[in-house]
């Protein structure tokens, strides 16, 4: 079975879902905490597959991060001047 297919199916079977929710719904109400959160997740469950099946549909290249090359060169002692030492302070100071 292709991706388009089995998409296809999920979305079938979500949407059984959905109609078995609103005849329970009818049933036992829209006001209880169960149904909400019941009623919740199906609805991210339907965003999911949505975006599932926007990705298939433009599969996009994995791209790799651009390498940043960090030299091995020391740093200059001049940006550290101002800095605290984490924990003891700053250094002209006594740590408490």
């Amino acid at each position: 079975m292709s991706v388009h297919d089995e998409l296809t199916s999920v979305q079938r079977s979500l949407d059984e879902v959905f109609r078995s929710l609103g005849r329970l719904e009818k049933q036992l109400g829209t006001g209880g905490l169960e149904m909400r959160r019941v009623r919740a997740d199906a609805n991210h469950l339907r965003e999911s597959v949505a975006l599932l099946r926007d990705a298939a549909a433009s599969p996009a290249a994995p791209t790799r991060p651009e390498l940043v090359t960090i030299s091995d060169a020391p740093y200059d002692s001049a940006l550290w001047s101002d800095s605290d030492d984490e924990g003891l302070g700053a250094r002209d100071r006594r740590a408490p």
